[in-house]
């Protein structure tokens, strides 16, 4: 039985006082790894009962604690990035007992979020915003006379974001006019220096007190020498890049840097933290932690431990064998690309970070030359694959809808006003669950339709989702494919690489009624989400297929011939699928009462789809009653 397992069967005390960080503040140094054991234990025992992001959180146990017992939270402000480290963070500042409800409907976002906590700063569900949402903080506080501290925790490979990269280059030029201090959580899965004797030497030297004083004082003396001032600043930073490697990106842009530290030596990292209390900003201190720490089973596996399902601590998570017949969409998507690969030599595989997420394991064992993960660096990834495009590849970028959103330029000025042949692989298009507002790819649609050149299609189920891959991929231009997460209807898939033509809706049901009263055009996943509804209404149900271009005869037809009109989406309402379908209305002047059915211009929450979709009216028996007024 291991030290974790000890402690969660015997009395959780420490934790149990925790009820803010003031409370944190009272204890002594000697108490603090105790408490660390406590807080996995009960992280462990609380997410395999609601699911949620374990191993990255389990890193950050220490680096939580040893943060709000060094400085005043929530006047010093932290900013947690990617968000999913923050549990023990949760945890700390006064949640502990309603970490039961996380990522539930109506309970604790997963993610830091302002309105749940005085203590989140700022929301981070997605990467590498933290640098810059603290600086700004840091000099709003300057010009208003407040001291107060500024930290960004980035880890999980969020410095491999542009956007940090921006933001480190910013920050240099404050020298020492901000209280800015990044901590770059190494844990692995961002850049992985080793922990040299040197290096390590290097940052318990500089981070004492009186070396950094000693520092700034011949810094006030030599600035009134600017050729020794300009000659011992190379020197210095010289001997830091010859020491430590690792500082060189930080050095360059003139950002104080030490370390790497180890993140989980607690008293290491108290003294490191008190000691970068009494200078100046901007700051940068290298801590190494390790993914799942603590729990042998995600110390093994930290990816599967990323982001899990309720499942059994004892047993650790018992991986089911992927299902044939009930392939999910992201399963779809990973046997179409070997597939279409294997027949097509130029096909070339882009994602960036996310391999296992958007189902590319199996691509990269088998066309490693035709594959590159680009990081967290979306931008980028776009127009990689443009260069590629521009010399005969065709390239694939598989990338989550909200992740799309971040390269929304490129995709129209690197792709699109280009014309370039890149297919894009949308997963998570819809509602997404648990994730919450900042994951639900429910702006794609809209997005993407105002964009020139680009094609928008919507599988309706798994089988249409293969076939609409292989149109995408064999057109001359830009195209997306837009499906949701998870498993669609149980549609089975028929291993070919046909095509289907562009434009063309297909009938699902015709209404039987010799006075047609309903028509209802679904986009994607509402096809089957609304078969039911079309049964009971004797209506006429057409997947349409294609956002853009539309079916314009199925839809002109469909609005003649029926007394309503009723278009459905999972995305946004307002300039969707329906607006488009309004938009050809107008331009052919058909004159039709219309029923726009999507998801309201609002913040979308975390919870079950159930849930979500009937708040939304998009349930079954809300769109049924709104039909059903409308008439």
């Amino acid at each position: 039985m291991n030290d974790m397992q000890e402690t969660e069967k015997g009395q959780m005390d420490l934790l149990e006082r925790i009820t803010d960080p003031k409370e944190l503040r009272k204890l002594k140094p000697g108490q603090l790894p105790r408490l660390a054991e406590q807080v996995r234990a009960f992280m462990v025992d609380s997410v395999s009962k609601t699911g949620g992001h374990l191993a990255s959180s389990l890193g950050a146990v220490e680096l939580a604690i040893a943060l709000h017992y060094v400085f005043d939270t929530p006047n010093d402000a932290i900013v947690w990035d990617v968000g999913h480290q923050a549990y023990a963070h949760k945890i700390l500042t006064g949640r502990q007992h309603r970490m039961g409800t996380l990522r539930q409907y109506g309970g604790l976002s997963g993610f830091p979020k302002r309105e749940e906590s005085v203590y989140d700063s700022f929301g981070t569900g997605h990467s590498s915003t933290s640098i810059s949402a603290a600086l700004g903080m840091a000099v709003a506080d300057t010009l208003a006379g407040r001291d107060n501290w500024h930290i960004a925790v980035i880890g999980d490979g969020a410095l491999t974001g542009g956007m940090a990269v921006e933001a480190l280059n910013h920050a240099g030029v404050y020298k020492d006019k901000v209280r800015l201090l990044i901590i770059l959580n190494d844990n692995d899965h961002s850049i992985s220096p080793s922990v040299g004797a040197l290096s390590g030497h290097l940052g318990r030297l500089v981070s004492l007190g009186p070396v950094w004083k000693a520092r700034e004082a011949s810094k006030a003396l030599l600035k009134g020498m600017p050729k020794v001032w300009n000659l011992a600043k190379r020197m210095e930073k010289q001997t830091v890049n010859f020491l430590s490697p690792d500082s060189s990106i930080f050095s360059t842009f003139d950002l104080n840097y030490f370390g790497p530290i180890d993140g989980h030596n607690i008293y290491s990292l108290v003294k490191f933290l008190r000691s970068i209390r009494s200078m100046n900003g901007p700051v940068v201190l290298h801590v190494r932690t390790q993914k799942g720490r603590g729990y042998l089973p995600a110390q093994e596996d930290p990816t599967l431990y990323h982001g899990v399902s309720p499942f059994d601590p004892v047993k650790g998570i018992e991986e089911k064998p992927a299902d044939p017949a009930r392939p999910t969409y992201t399963q779809v998507f990973s046997d179409w690309i070997c597939d279409m690969a294997e027949a097509d030599s130029s096909l070339y595989a882009i994602t960036p970070a996310m391999r296992e997420g958007s189902g590319l394991v199996e691509f990269e064992k088998r066309f490693p030359k035709r594959y590159r993960d680009v990081a967290i660096a979306e931008q980028h990834a776009v127009t990689y694959a443009a260069g590629l495009a521009c010399a005969g590849i065709h390239p694939v970028v598989a990338i989550y809808s909200t992740f799309a959103q971040r390269a929304y330029d490129q995709i129209l000025h690197d792709v699109a006003i280009q014309n370039l042949p890149v297919t894009f692989a949308i997963d998570r298009g819809g509602v997404v669950g648990s994730d919450g507002s900042t994951h639900h790819g429910i702006f794609d649609i809209s997005y993407l339709r105002a964009i020139p050149n680009m094609t928008v299609m919507t599988p309706s189920d798994e089988n249409e989702c293969r076939l609409l891959l292989s149109t995408a991929f064999r057109m001359k231009s830009p195209a997306a494919v837009r499906y949701p997460r998870g498993r669609g209807p149980g549609v089975p898939v028929e291993k070919t690489l046909e095509t289907v033509p562009v434009g063309r809706s297909r009938t699902l049901r015709q209404s039987g009624a010799q006075q047609k009263r309903v028509a209802i055009l679904a986009f994607g996943s509402m096809a089957w989400r609304l078969k039911s509804v079309a049964e009971q209404l004797d209506a006429t149900l057409i997947d349409m297929r294609f956002v853009k271009p539309l079916d314009e005869e199925a839809v002109v037809q469909a609005a003649v011939q029926h007394d309503l009109l009723v278009t459905a989406e999972e995305g946004v309402a307002a300039g969707g699928a329906g607006a488009a379908v309004l938009e050809l209305l107008s331009q052919r002047d058909v004159p039709a009462r219309t029923l726009c059915i999507g998801i309201p211009d609002q913040v979308v929450p975390h919870g079950d789809l159930p849930h979500l979709f009937a708040d939304l009216g998009m349930d079954e028996a809300s769109v049924l009653a709104r039909i059903r007024e409308r008439l």
